[in-house]
C-alpha cells in the first residue's frame, strides 16, 4: 500500500516528510510559497500517521516506503526537506539512494545512534509513564507543550495536538489488533511512536510502534527489546547503513536547529556537518523544535532560497 500523499505544483519536485509528533499536514504553511517558487510539491504521511495505516503483522521499512511513492509518481529525482523524525528517513533514504536526492533540508532532524540528553530521557519516560496509564490526552499535551517553541501561537498548538493524538490513536488501534501472542508481549511504553523522542531510537534500527514519540525516534538504549516484541515494525537500514556511510550522501544539505528545542538537536546537527560532505548549520534564535509551523514567514524564505541555489554558502 502506498503512502497517504498529495502533490501541488509544478516543476522541480520537492518531497516533505514530517516529524513524527505530527503528520503531512504540518507543511500547511510551506506548500504555497513552495508551489509559488515553482516546485511540484509532494508531502506525505509515514506509517502510523495521519492517513497511512500501520500493516498488522508485517514488517515495512520507510525509506522504501518513499521510494515506492516516487516511483509510482514517476519521480527519478527529487530535493527533501524533512523535520525531526522524517529527517531520519531522508538520510537513510539518501544514503541508499544518493542520486535521486538533488538537496536535503533537514529541520531539527533526528539521527540513529544519538546518545539521549537527561532531558530528552526525563521527557521520554514522563511519556511512558502517561501511555501506561491509558492517559492519551496527557502523552499528548506532554508533546505539545514541549516540541513547540514560544513563538507558536494557539492556532499551531491545535494543529499539533490533533495530529499528535491521531498519530496515538493510529498506533494504540494497531497494537489492539496485532495477533494476541505478539501484543500480549508488548508493553505499553513500546507504543510511544508519535513523540519526537520516539524518533530518535537509533540502536534497534527500526522504528517500531515506539515511534510516534520524538523521543523515541532519539533515544538509543531501551527500544531494542520494544522493537523485538513490536506486532509490525519497519525493516532495519541502521543496521545496513553505518554512520560513515552518510560520507557518501552528495546533495548540498542545509541543517535547521533551533535555539528553544533541545540540545540534543543542535548537537545532532553540529555532528551532521562534520560527517556530510556539503552541509552547512543555521541555528534559529527564534525557533523551536517544530520551526515551520512556528514560523513560517522567517523559515519559508530560508527554504526557498536553499532550494533555489542548495550551492550557495
Amino acid at each position: 500500500m502506498l503512502l497517504a500523499h498529495d502533490i501541488s505544483g509544478t516543476g522541480p519536485a520537492v518531497l516533505l516528510l514530517h516529524s513524527t509528533v505530527a503528520d503531512r499536514r504540518m507543511w500547511d504553511p510551506q506548500v504555497p510559497a513552495l508551489t509559488a517558487a515553482g516546485h511540484q510539491v509532494v508531502r506525505c504521511d509515514l506509517r502510523g500517521y495521519g492517513e497511512s495505516p500501520i500493516p498488522i503483522g508485517a514488517d515495512w521499512d520507510e525509506a522504501d516506503d518513499v521510494a515506492a511513492l516516487l516511483d509510482s509518481l514517476g519521480i527519478t529525482r527529487t530535493a527533501i526537506i524533512a523535520a525531526s523524525g522524517g529527517g531520519r528517513v531522508a538520510l537513510e533514504f539518501a544514503v541508499r539512494w544518493p542520486d535521486r536526492v538533488a538537496s536535503l533540508a533537514l529541520l531539527c532532524t533526528a539521527l540513529r545512534g544519538h546518545e539521549p540528553s537527561a532531558a530528552l530521557r526525563e521527557f521520554g519516560d514522563s511519556e511512558d509513564t502517561l501511555l501506561e496509564a491509558g492517559d492519551v490526552a496527557g502523552a499528548t499535551d506532554l508533546n505539545v507543550n514541549l516540541w513547540l517553541g514560544p513563538e507558536a501561537g494557539e492556532d499551531q498548538k491545535s494543529l499539533v495536538r490533533t495530529m499528535q493524538r491521531n498519530a496515538f490513536d493510529v498506533q494504540l488501534a494497531a497494537e489492539e489488533a496485532a495477533p494476541a501472542e505478539q501484543s500480549e508481549a508488548q508493553p505499553a511504553a513500546a507504543l510511544d511512536t508519535t513523540s519526537a523522542a520516539a524518533a530518535l531510537d537509533t540502536t534497534s534500527g527500526a522504528v517500531t510502534l515506539d515511534t510516534t514519540s520524538e523521543a523515541a525516534a532519539s533515544a538509543a538504549d531501551e527500544p531494542q527489546d520494544a522493537a523485538a516484541q513490536s506486532p509490525a515494525k519497519p525493516a532495519s537500514d541502521a543496521d545496513r547503513e553505518p554512520a560513515a556511510a552518510f560520507a557518501s550522501i552528495t546533495a548540498p544539505t542545509l541543517l535547521i536547529s533551533g535555539a528553544h528545542d533541545l540540545p540534543d538537536f543542535h548537537e545532532i546537527a553540529v555532528q551532521l556537518v562534520k560527517t556530510l560532505p556539503h552541509a552547512r548549520h543555521q541555528e534559529l534564535s527564534w525557533a523551536g523544535h517544530l520551526p515551520n509551523l512556528e514560523r513560517p514567514d522567517l523559515l519559508n524564505p530560508i527554504l526557498t532560497a536553499f532550494l533555489a541555489d542548495p550551492a550557495k554558502r
